[in-house]
Formats: structure tokens, sequence, C-alpha cells
């Protein structure tokens, strides 16, 4: 899931501590990179679901990769339309702000949703860099009464899940301030495993 990269529109929360410019710049290469590291090289589909819905045909995304709009609502509401949208099967959604997302740390999210109901990459500051869900034998909504950009976004998508097997990955950091964009250095644009 991605905002799409135009200054003003995306990573507000980094420009008003690092400037427009360099949250816009890093939007567009931590973008880019996530898509040249896991898009191409997994045994999985990628679906490049992007907001606000004209960015569909917008810019070059990556060329070959499926895009869909992310359609109106907070970001609940646009993720369990991704959830009900797409086909068959276990689906696992990213964001493009976390530069140390690997093609591994996905092929396990995948493999975890053999045996539970949902996966979790956490966040650092309480949100998730990365949601699972194994959508049968019916699609779990969890996604409801989230506080959203808070510390409280992931206990409370977990409240949502009472009674499910929850799995958990690895804590990862995202970029939403300058002291993240800094502490991140230039890994946004490393290709790593």
């Amino acid at each position: 899931m991605a905002k799409v990269p135009v200054a003003g529109l995306v990573k507000t929360r980094l420009a008003q501590e690092a400037g427009v410019a360099a949250a816009t710049r890093f939007a567009r290469h931590a973008t880019a990179c996530l898509l040249h590291r896991v898009a191409r090289h997994g045994p999985w589909e990628t679906i490049f679901a992007v907001t606000p819905d004209w960015g569909v045909g917008a810019g070059r995304w990556g060329g070959d990769v499926r895009r869909a709009a992310q359609g109106r609502g907070d970001l609940g509401a646009r993720m369990q339309r991704i959830m009900a949208r797409a086909g068959q099967g276990p689906l696992v959604i990213v964001g493009t702000d976390i530069p140390g997302i690997t093609r591994a740390q996905i092929a396990g999210a995948f493999r975890l949703l053999g045996g539970h109901d949902a996966v979790f990459g956490p966040a650092s500051d309480g949100g998730y860099w990365l949601v699972g869900l194994r959508r049968r034998p019916r699609l779990l909504r969890p996604f409801s009464g989230v506080r959203w950009s808070s510390s409280a976004a992931l206990s409370d998508t977990l409240a949502n899940l009472s009674g499910r097997r929850v799995a958990f990955l690895p804590v990862l950091d995202d970029i939403d301030s300058a002291s993240d964009l800094e502490r991140c250095g230039g890994r946004a644009g490393r290709v790593v495993g």
C-alpha cells in the first residue's frame, strides 16, 4: 500500500519535520526500492494498492506490477477492502515506508499463515509494518475502531482478533519523523535479502 508520492500529499508527518522535498524524495525512493526488492522475486503475486485512486495510472510503479485503487475511507477501511477484493488464499499487506522489509520476511509471513489466522510485523511505534490474514474459512474484520497513526494501532487491531491464532514477525522501524529518516541512513535504497 502506498500514497502517490506527490509533494504535500505523501509522508505529511515527516514533511512537518524534514521538509516537503525530503519527505517526497523519501517516499519515491522507498516505494521504488521496496517494489524492486519484493515484487519480482517471490512466489507471490504483488498488487500495488495506491491512494488516491487516480494514482493507479500515475508514474512508473515498476512496470509489470499489477495496480489497484485503495478506494475511500480510513486506513482500516482501505485495508479491509483490499483483503476482500483480492483472490483466494492468504494475503499480506505491507507499507512502503519501512526500509527493513525483506523477501524472507514476507515469505515467513505466508508460512505463518499456514497455521495462524493472522500475522503481524510490529513497528516500534506501536503500529505495524505488515498484516496478513488467512482469509479462510471466512474473512476476518480486524480493522474496525482502530486508532490509526497512534501507539495503540496494533493493540486495537489485536483486540479485534480476540480468540484467533496470531503470529508475529520481528519489530521494524517505519519512517515518520526526521529522526527516523536520519537513523535509517541510506537503507531505504538498499536491495536486501
